[in-house]
C-alpha cells in the first residue's frame, strides 16, 4: 500500500452495486477504470470518489451558506484518504442556449472581440474604403502640409439633412460673435431674425475661422481647429477658397466619401449577446423565423374552398373564412378554382391583403414590434400568421399552431453572421470577426501563423498579448482533436464527447496542479486516427502534476495508461468487485474478460459471409447540409449498414439531420421534422417505420423502471388482478400500480423511500417505515401470485423473472428479450436514473425486439458502443443482427472497429473533418474498404480483418 500522499485510498465502498471494496489508486498518474457496462465503474469514480471530493469542498462553507448552495449526500463508503480537490469532466452537452457557441464557452471569441476592438480597421459599408480617424494634432499637421499658403474656411457642421427654419440657432451663434454661416453650400452673413425655409432639407455649417495657412498662423490654426471640432461634435469641414466641396476631418471613424461615421469600437461592439453588437433583426441568434410557403400552400391542385391554403383550412362558417369570402367576392376571385389556375395577382391579394389594412410586413421578430393590425379590412393570410406568431398577446397554443407554417432560416439581415453591419466592417488582414469565427479551427490556426507580419508596428504592440492567449487556447482545442469545429458552432449541437473534450482543453489551459480529474469516456465520437491526440492531452494533464482518472473502454487509451483497474466480473449484482489492477503489461498476463480482449485471446469474430440484402435501395441525392458536398448515397435495405469517417466528416449531418427527418416525415407525417438541404430521395415506399435508438435515459424520474418502459408491468398488474383473492376483494389492475392512491403506501406515496429534510445538512433517504420500502399498502401486498407479492416481482432480477413467468407467454416474451440483450442482472423495478447509457439503450433495443415487426423497419443508432465494454459490444451485435435477420435495416454511425468489421455495407465519409470532409469516399464491404487509399478508416480496419 502506497503512503497517503502517493495514493487515493478507498476503504469500504458500497455505493450502488459495489461490494464493500478497498482499493489504492496511485496519484499523479493516468489511471483507467474499465469493466463491463453496469459493473460499477461510474459508481466508484463518480458516485464515490467525485461525490466525496465535492462534499468535502461544500463542507468548507459555513452552515448558513450551505443551505443556499444545495446539499451533498455522503457516499456509502467507510473512508477515503489522500483525496485532492476533484474536477469532473462528464459527457453532458455544455449548454442548450442558442447563444452559447464553441467560441464563448472556450473564451477564444472573447479574446477575438478584444483584438478587433483594439486593432481592427474600419471600412465603409457603402464604399468599402478604409475609414479615417484623426487626432487634433494630425488634423493640424495635415492641413499645414496640404493647404500651405492657401486661404481656407474652417466650418463646424451644425445641421445635416434636416428640415426647419432654425431661427433660434442663427440667433444663438450671432450672439456668440460669429458672423458667417454656410447654408446649403452658400456662405452667408448672419443677420438678425435670419431663418431658412422650414419645409426644405438643409445643411448648415458655421464658419468658425477664415485664414491663410502659413507659419505665422500655425498657433491660430491649432486653436481654431480645436474650437471647430468642439462645435461640430468632433467633425470639421475645411473649404478652400474657390472650391465647391469641403474636405472632412473627424475624430471619429468616418467615411470621407459618404460622411458615414462609426462609433469607437469596444469589445461589446463584436458581441452577439450585447445590444451594442447584435444584429437588430435576429437579436444575435443568426436565425429568424420566416413563413414557409410550402407549408402554407401544400397542394396547389386543390381549390381554396377545399383547403389549398393550409392555415385557412376547408370552407366553413368561421370569421376568417367569411372575411376571405367577402374579400374574394369584392376582387372577383373564384375560391372553387384550383389554386394553380388562379392568376398570381389574385393569389398575392389573398395571401398579403390589398394594402387597405395597416400592415407591417417587415417584422424583426421582437415582441414589441407588432401592433394589433386588424382594422376591419382584409389583412392577408401571411401578415395575419406573422402577427399571431410575434405578438406578445398570442397564447402559447396559437403560437405553436402557427409555428407549423414557419421555418427557421438564416437571418436575412446578417446572413447568419449574428452581428450588426457596422461590426462586420471592422477587419484584420481583410477578414471580419464573423469570417474568422466560421473557419475550421485548424484553418483558423493557419491564419494566425505569421499574422504579426501582416499587421502594422502599432497593431503588433497592442495585439501581442491578445494573440498569445488566443493561440494557447486554440492549440489546446486542436490537441484534443477538435480541428473541424468552428467558433460559431452552437454548443447545443455538440455531442457529449465533443463537449467533454472542449472542457478538457479548457482544464489543460487553466494549468492547475494537484487536482484529481475524473473523465467519463473522453474518446466518444473520436476516430481511431485522432486517439493519439487525446492520449497526449491526458498525459499533459498528468505531467503538470495532476491525478487523471478515466472511465474508459477504448483499447488504445487502456494500453497508454500508467495503471489499470478492472471492475467486474459481470454487471449489476454480479459485479462491483475489483477483478484486477496493475500496469497494462501486468493485466495483459491475467485471465479476465478485459485482459482477454486486450491480449487477443478473446475477440469479436468477422462473419463468414456478408448479407446480400433484399435487393431494394433507398437513394438520397444532393445532400448539402453543413459541410456535405452535394452528396449522393445509396442505402441497401435488409443489411447492417455502418456509416463511418473521421470526427466532423459529416456523418451526423447526413444521417441525423437529413435522412432521419425524411424517413420520420414519411413514416409519421405529423412529425413535421425539418431536413437539411437535399435534392431528392427514392425508395421510401420500401420502409414503413423508422426507429431512432439513442442512449438517452428511459425515464427522468426514480419511478420509471424497465418494467414500466418495456410495457410488461401492465400485463403483470393485470395478472395479479386476475388472482381469485383479488377478484373477491374487487381489485382491478390499477390497484397494483405504485402511482395510484388506492394500492400504494400512503406514507411514501409509492416511492419506497422517505426523504428526511436535515435543514442545512444533506437530505437523508431512508426506507419508508410504513411499507419497509415495498411501495404498496398491506392490503395490496396480501395478493400473491405463486407465493410472490407485486413488490417481490419488482425486486426480481430479469434472470429470475424469466423463470418465474415462463408459463405466461405475453410477459415471458418481453422479459426474455431483456435477458437476450445481456440485461439479466438488472431488477424489473430498478430506477431508470440508475441505469447507464448503454443499459438504457439495450432496454430500448429489447422493447423493439419484443414488438412484432413487418420487416420494413429502418433502425438508426448513433454510436451505440458508447459506455460498452468489448463483451457488451458482442451482446449488442447479436441483438442488431437479430433485427437485420428479420428483414429490417439497421444503420449505425460508429467509429468502433469491432462494429465496422461485422457490417454488411460501409459508407465512409471524409477524408478530413469540417471543410475537408463531406464527401463519400467509399460504399461497399469492409474487405473492399481496406483497399481505399484515401480512407483513414480503412487503415485501422486492415488490422482487424
Amino acid at each position: 500500500m502506497k503512503p497517503e500522499n502517493e495514493a487515493i485510498e478507498v476503504t469500504g465502498a458500497r455505493v450502488h452495486n459495489l461490494k464493500n471494496i478497498n482499493i489504492s489508486i496511485p496519484k499523479n498518474e493516468l489511471v483507467v477504470i474499465t469493466g463491463i457496462s453496469g459493473s460499477g465503474k461510474s459508481s466508484l469514480a463518480f458516485d464515490t470518489i467525485y461525490s466525496e471530493g465535492q462534499r468535502r469542498y461544500m463542507e468548507t462553507f459555513g452552515a448558513y451558506a450551505r443551505q443556499f448552495i444545495g446539499n451533498m449526500e455522503r457516499p456509502d463508503v467507510d473512508q477515503i484518504t489522500g483525496l485532492s480537490p476533484v474536477i469532473s469532466i462528464e459527457q453532458k452537452t455544455t449548454n442548450k442556449n442558442p447563444r452559447s457557441t464553441v467560441g464563448t464557452i472556450t473564451e477564444v471569441y472573447d479574446f477575438f472581440r478584444l483584438l478587433f476592438a483594439r486593432v481592427g480597421e474600419a471600412y465603409s459599408y457603402n464604399t468599402g474604403k478604409k475609414m479615417v480617424k484623426w487626432s487634433e494634432e494630425e488634423i493640424v499637421e495635415n492641413i499645414f502640409e496640404r493647404f500651405k499658403n492657401k486661404k481656407i474656411n474652417l466650418l463646424a457642421p451644425l445641421v445635416r439633412g434636416r428640415k426647419g427654419h432654425y431661427r433660434e440657432l442663427f440667433e444663438d451663434v450671432r450672439k456668440k460673435g460669429y458672423v458667417k454661416v454656410r447654408v446649403d453650400g452658400e456662405i452667408k452673413d448672419i443677420v438678425a431674425k435670419m431663418q431658412v425655409d422650414r419645409y426644405k432639407i438643409h445643411d448648415i455649417e458655421l464658419v468658425v475661422d477664415r485664414l491663410e495657412v502659413n507659419q505665422a498662423s500655425k498657433a491660430r490654426l491649432s486653436q481654431s481647429v480645436q474650437e471647430t471640432l468642439r462645435l461640430g461634435k468632433e467633425l470639421l469641414f475645411l473649404l478652400e477658397n474657390g472650391a465647391e466641396q469641403p474636405v472632412q476631418y473627424s475624430k471619429q471613424l468616418m467615411c470621407e466619401d459618404t460622411g458615414i461615421s462609426y462609433e469607437e469600437p469596444s469589445p461589446n461592439s463584436f458581441s452577439f449577446n450585447s445590444p451594442y453588437g447584435a444584429c437588430p433583426y435576429c437579436k444575435g441568434i443568426g436565425t429568424a423565423y420566416a413563413i414557409d410557403m410550402e407549408a402554407v400552400l401544400p397542394d396547389r391542385k386543390l381549390s381554396i374552398s377545399d383547403g389549398a391554403i393550409a392555415p385557412l383550412g376547408e370552407e366553413r362558417n368561421a370569421s376568417v373564412f367569411q372575411q376571405v369570402s367577402g374579400f374574394a367576392k369584392k376582387h372577383k376571385i373564384n375560391l372553387a378554382k384550383p389554386l394553380e389556375t388562379l392568376p398570381e395577382e389574385q393569389l398575392n391579394l389573398l395571401l398579403y391583403g390589398d394594402g387597405e389594412a395597416v400592415r407591417s410586413l417587415e417584422l424583426d421578430g421582437s415582441d414589441d414590434s407588432v401592433p394589433d393590425l386588424y382594422t376591419g379590412s382584409y389583412e392577408g393570410i401571411i401578415p395575419m400568421l406573422k402577427r399571431w406568431f410575434f405578438s406578445t398577446q398570442t397564447t402559447e397554443w396559437l403560437r405553436e399552431w402557427v409555428e407549423q407554417f414557419m421555418v427557421l432560416k438564416s437571418c436575412p439581415s446578417c446572413n447568419g453572421d449574428r452581428l450588426k453591419k457596422e461590426s462586420l466592417w471592422f477587419k484584420i488582414d481583410e477578414k471580419n470577426i464573423a469570417e474568422l469565427s466560421s473557419l475550421n479551427l485548424d484553418k483558423l490556426g493557419v491564419w494566425l501563423q505569421g499574422i504579426e507580419k501582416r499587421l502594422s508596428k502599432k497593431q503588433n504592440a497592442i495585439a501581442k498579448d491578445i494573440l498569445k492567449e488566443i493561440r494557447e487556447r486554440l492549440q489546446f482545442l486542436l490537441d484534443v482533436g477538435l480541428t473541424y469545429l468552428t467558433l460559431y458552432r452552437p454548443s447545443r449541437t455538440l455531442s457529449g464527447g465533443e463537449s467533454q473534450r472542449i472542457r478538457l482543453a479548457t482544464q489543460i489551459g487553466s494549468q492547475l496542479q494537484g487536482i484529481t480529474y475524473i473523465l467519463d469516456e473522453p474518446s466518444i465520437g473520436l476516430h481511431q486516427r485522432d486517439n493519439h491526440r487525446l492520449i497526449q492531452s491526458l498525459q499533459n494533464l498528468r505531467d503538470i502534476g495532476n491525478s487523471v482518472l478515466v472511465v474508459e473502454h477504448d483499447k488504445d487509451i487502456m494500453l497508454a495508461a500508467d495503471y489499470l483497474i478492472d471492475i467486474g466480473p459481470k454487471a449489476g449484482f454480479h459485479g462491483g468487485k475489483v477483478v484486477a489492477q496493475g500496469t497494462p503489461k501486468e493485466l495483459l498476463k491475467l485471465d479476465t474478460i478485459t485482459s482477454g480482449y486486450l491480449n487477443g485471446h478473446l475477440k469479436i469474430e468477422v462473419p463468414a459471409a456478408r448479407r446480400k440484402g433484399n435487393g431494394k435501395v433507398l437513394e438520397l441525392k444532393g445532400a448539402s447540409g453543413n459541410n456535405l458536398k452535394d452528396v449522393t448515397v445509396k442505402f441497401p435495405l435488409g443489411k447492417m449498414i455502418v456509416v463511418t469517417g473521421v470526427s466532423g466528416s459529416g456523418k451526423s449531418t447526413l444521417i441525423n439531420d437529413t435522412l432521419y427527418p425524411l424517413l420520420s416525415n414519411h413514416s409519421f407525417p405529423a412529425s413535421k421534422m425539418q431536413a437539411m438541404p437535399y435534392k431528392s430521395i427514392k425508395g421510401l415506399e420500401h420502409i414503413d417505420k423508422v426507429v431512432e435508438i439513442d442512449q438517452s435515459p428511459i425515464g427522468r424520474t426514480p419511478r420509471s423502471n424497465p418494467a414500466t418502459y418495456c410495457g410488461f408491468f401492465t400485463d403483470i398488474r393485470t395478472l395479479f388482478a386476475a388472482v381469485p383473492e383479488a377478484k373477491i376483494r374487487g381489485y382491478n389492475a390499477g390497484r397494483f400500480s405504485f402511482n395510484v392512491k388506492t394500492g400504494r403506501c400512503p406514507v411514501c406515496e409509492g416511492g419506497g423511500m422517505r426523504v428526511i429534510e436535515m435543514n442545512f445538512l444533506p437530505d437523508v433517504y431512508v426506507p419508508c417505515e410504513k411499507c419497509n420500502g415495498k411501495r404498496y399498502n398491506r392490503e395490496t401486498l396480501e395478493i400473491r401470485y405463486k407465493g410472490k407479492s407485486i413488490s417481490d416481482v419488482l425486486d426480481m432480477t430479469v434472470d429470475d423473472a424469466v423463470e418465474f413467468f415462463q408459463a405466461v407467454p405475453s410477459i415471458y416474451r418481453k422479459i426474455k428479450t431483456l435477458q437476450d440483450v445481456g440485461l439479466g442482472y438488472i431488477t424489473l423495478g430498478q430506477s431508470a436514473v440508475t441505469l447507464s447509457g448503454g443499459e438504457a439503450q439495450r432496454v430500448k433495443l429489447s422493447t423493439e425486439l419484443s414488438k412484432k415487426d413487418t420487416g420494413k423497419t429502418f433502425y438508426i443508432l448513433d454510436e451505440p458502443t458508447t459506455g460498452l465494454h468489448f463483451e457488451d459490444i458482442k451482446h449488442l451485435l447479436l441483438v442488431l443482427n437479430k433485427l437485420v435477420d428479420r428483414g429490417n435495416t439497421v444503420l449505425v454511425i460508429e467509429h468502433n472497429m469491432d462494429v465496422i468489421k461485422v457490417a454488411d455495407h460501409i459508407i465512409d465519409l471524409g477524408p478530413e473533418g469540417g471543410d475537408g470532409g463531406g464527401r463519400i469516399l467509399f460504399e461497399g464491404t469492409p474487405e473492399a474498404l481496406v483497399k481505399c487509399k484515401e480512407s483513414y478508416t480503412g487503415v485501422y480496419l486492415k488490422e482487424e480483418l
